[in-house]
């Protein structure tokens, strides 16, 4: 007999399951239950906000960001879809307190609820500023902020750039103070300075600003200006966004960072090469003012005319000095004019006793030059004449001695003239131009010599010159037993 399909009640020890009597509910799948589960969580949290620190926060390859949401007490998955992690205003990291908004839902492969977030939000200004403080180490520690890196503005910029948004007021303030100061060329990069997308444009418009040609059709600027007005953090968050950051410290262009008013502090000042309190102070700081410029330089023109004529007006100054200083020329010359009329009086009083002398002496010599006086002076020279005698021989004696003189020189002259010994059988060997020639080397080399004999010149070819020999010398015999003759070696038949 078949076994009933129900039992009677109490548990079931059998091996096959078995519904109880009375009981009408099938029993559900894994996942039926699972969907249930699903429907209820989500149907009762459809939407809720959670507070909690981020954990183990990871952005898949398909660009949705899985995290845990964790306090003291409990821990909660989280997942946020590509499309919602896309509109983030900063970068979640761990340990960041965010306030989560979304719903509940459950992930039936693992049994675990999770909440699917639609919005992010850091959890009040402290959690921002612990986020801020924790991105400026991270940036600093790689250099970034190094003062080392910092340029030195450019003095005069020809173009400007300015990195702002093109509707508010801090553009006008911009070209209003810059016209007031030092009339440039600015070029504006229009870019939202808040909100979703704002920290991607600031940084394409920097780096679009440093990747323009020098001789492009748009200029180059010389100076970066990234400003922007005052604000909230939350409102000025987008220029402590480190893909900001980045773009100004790598731009290769000086920057000058001008975001929000005095108080107000950003990581793009960090990392910009100069900060200004305000967009206004960054104009001020960009140009110089034109006036004081021509101020300045009508000084240093003028400062040039003073040191230029400066030295002049000094040395007039000491020439007019030493020339105080210079005797008169009257008191230069008084003693020579003194000296000369000294002179000039001895001179007159000189003249006038010589001339009363010499009229002493010619009246003397008048007394003497009497005519019985010169009849006496002419006898004793005529009786001195008389005892006088001019004999032949004082002529005759001097002109032997001319005579011998004469003949040593004719002498001396015969012993030096260079042809006398040609008498004697001696010659001159000369070349073709007539200049002697003085030894065998010297006449081994010429194409033709003369001899010179004293009755005349005897022309000779060397042996061996081009010309040709010549013929063979005949030596006369001399008889035996003579003795050698000075003209043996001229004698030629």
């Amino acid at each position: 007999m078949a076994a009933p399909d129900f039992d009677d009640g109490g548990s079931n020890g059998g091996l096959v399951a078995r519904s109880a009597k009375g009981d009408n509910a099938a029993p559900l799948s894994i996942t039926e239950i699972s969907n249930l589960l699903k429907r209820t969580v989500e149907d009762r949290f459809g939407f809720v906000r959670l507070r909690g620190e981020l954990s183990g926060v990871k952005r898949a390859a398909s660009g949705h960001v899985y995290c845990c949401l964790k306090d003291e007490g409990a821990v909660i998955d989280g997942v946020m879809w590509r499309t919602t992690a896309q509109r983030l205003t900063f970068v979640p990291e761990d340990g960041l307190e965010v306030v989560a908004s979304g719903k509940l839902t459950t992930y039936p492969g693992r049994s675990k609820y999770q909440i699917v977030i639609d919005s992010l939000e850091i959890a009040g200004e402290g959690a921002l500023l612990a986020l801020l403080e924790k991105t400026r180490q991270r940036l600093a520690a790689e250099g970034l902020f190094a003062p080392e890196r910092k340029r030195p503005l450019p003095f005069l910029p020809r173009t400007i750039g300015v990195v702002t948004s093109p509707t508010g007021a801090v553009i006008r303030d911009i070209l209003h103070r810059l016209a007031d100061r030092f009339p440039s060329h600015v070029v504006v990069w229009p870019v939202l300075v808040q909100g979703q997308g704002s920290a991607e444009q600031v940084a394409a418009a920097v780096r679009g600003f440093g990747a323009l040609a020098a001789d492009g059709p748009v200029p180059r600027p010389d100076l970066l200006i990234v400003a922007r007005g005052g604000g909230s953090i939350e409102d000025l968050w987008s220029f402590n966004e480190e893909i900001v950051v980045r773009a100004i410290a790598e731009s290769p262009i000086p920057v000058i960072s001008a975001v929000g008013h005095e108080t107000d502090t950003t990581l793009a000042d960090h990392a910009a090469d100069r900060r200004a309190p305000t967009p206004t102070a960054a104009a001020e700081i960009a140009v110089p003012v034109r006036g004081e410029l021509a101020a300045t330089v009508a000084d240093f023109a003028a400062r040039k005319r003073r040191a230029i004529l400066r030295p002049v007006a000094i040395g007039r100054e000491r020439l007019e000095a030493r020339v105080q200083r210079l005797p008169k020329p009257e008191a230069l010359l008084q003693p020579q004019a003194q000296k000369l009329d000294e002179l000039a009086e001895r001179l007159r009083r000189g003249l006038k006793d010589r001339a009363a002398q010499a009229r002493e002496r010619l009246q003397a010599d008048a007394a003497r030059l009497s005519p019985a006086s010169l009849r006496h002076r002419i006898d004793r020279a005529q009786d001195r004449l008389d005892a006088a005698r001019l004999t032949p021989l004082l002529a005759t004696a001097r002109l032997q001695r001319e005579r011998e003189r004469f003949a040593a020189l004719e002498r001396l002259h015969a012993s030096l003239n260079p042809k006398a010994p040609l008498a004697r059988g001696f010659v001159l060997v000369k070349d073709a131009g007539g200049e002697l020639v003085r030894s065998r080397s010297a006449a081994a080399v010429q194409a033709r010599l003369e001899i010179e004999f004293a009755d005349g010149l005897l022309p000779v070819v060397p042996a061996g010159s081009a010309l040709g020999n010549p013929p063979p010398r005949k030596v006369p015999k001399r008889p035996a037993g003579a003795p050698p003759r000075q003209d043996d070696l001229f004698d030629l038949e």
